[in-house]
């Protein structure tokens, strides 16, 4: 018993240290897209992929676009229970500076929105711009998920879960990108997660983990070295899960990040002092370009 109130007063501490964290980064990133180049792209604002008010999205061309006209669609992170698309727009900038078009993707935040409805969301928001291609001058002919946290966890179940044998996309997506991503985790008693899922269905009926099919995806999952918040062994039992399958898989650790920095070490005013960029760089060169 001593034990339980133990580990339940560490699950506190966490999540108190969490939304300590996650504050400090919302007004980080004000200041990282206030301060990032608006010259490398063509951004049109709030497309609406659904009729509700979160299924939004903006959508980042590049200037520069590559050969192969990749789509990057990138999900954000924030526990299920917040976040927003205007964050990001250091994301945008910094992809379709290398010239990738970038969609950041809004979707339905717990605890009015539990799981599967953020995953359907992504689902919907990839069907919407399969579908409306050509008016919006992108191709989704070569299409990468990345997502950060919460955002990782999504852009995998769209692929691997209960939900995914309806998702049409799958020979189009080349790679997903996942940074310090919880893939296989009990969220009974999280408090930064049990939120966002129904508590009377097991983890072992959600987890990405448990529905990994054979596939020609290639997959990236990037770890934060000091990352305090996802234990490192998500990322490694997905990575075994993916090559029992015979997927690929290559996992890499980042150094010098945390679980929030290693996606604010994205920003181009950033990027020169961190692996972060380079690393994912050169993985989707080798999926687009193998």
């Amino acid at each position: 018993m001593k034990q339980l109130i133990q580990q339940v007063q560490e699950n506190v501490i966490r999540a108190k240290d969490f939304y300590k964290e996650f504050r400090l980064y919302d007004f980080a990133s004000y200041s990282i897209n206030y301060l990032t180049p608006k010259d490398t792209f063509e951004k049109e604002e709030h497309l609406a992929y659904g009729l509700k008010a979160r299924q939004r999205l903006d959508l980042y061309r590049s200037k520069n676009a590559k050969p192969q006209k990749p789509l990057i669609v990138f999900v954000h992170g924030g526990s299920w229970q917040h976040g927003n698309k205007r964050d990001y727009l250091f994301i945008g900038e910094t992809f379709a500076r290398e010239g990738y078009d970038v969609a950041v993707i809004n979707y339905h935040l717990a605890p009015e929105h539990i799981f599967p409805a953020f995953i359907d969301d992504i689902a919907q928001a990839i069907h919407y711009l399969n579908q409306n291609q050509t008016k919006l001058k992108i191709s989704t002919e070569n299409l990468i998920l990345m997502g950060h946290s919460a955002g990782a966890f999504n852009v995998m179940s769209v692929v691997y879960s209960a939900q995914a044998k309806n998702f049409k996309y799958k020979d189009q997506i080349k790679a997903i990108v996942g940074l310090a991503g919880p893939y296989h985790f009990d969220y009974k008693g999280d408090p930064l997660a049990e939120h966002a899922f129904d508590l009377n269905i097991s983890y072992q009926q959600v987890m990405p983990y448990y529905f990994i099919e054979p596939n020609q995806i290639k997959h990236y999952l990037l770890i934060a070295e000091q990352d305090q918040l996802v234990e490192r062994r998500n990322t490694l039992d997905l990575d075994i899960a993916l090559r029992e399958k015979g997927n690929h898989s290559h996992i890499s650790i980042i150094p010098k990040t945390g679980h929030i920095t290693i996606v604010a070490t994205l920003a181009s005013l950033m990027s020169h002092y961190f692996k972060t960029k380079r690393t994912i760089l050169h993985f989707l060169d080798e999926a687009l370009n193998p």
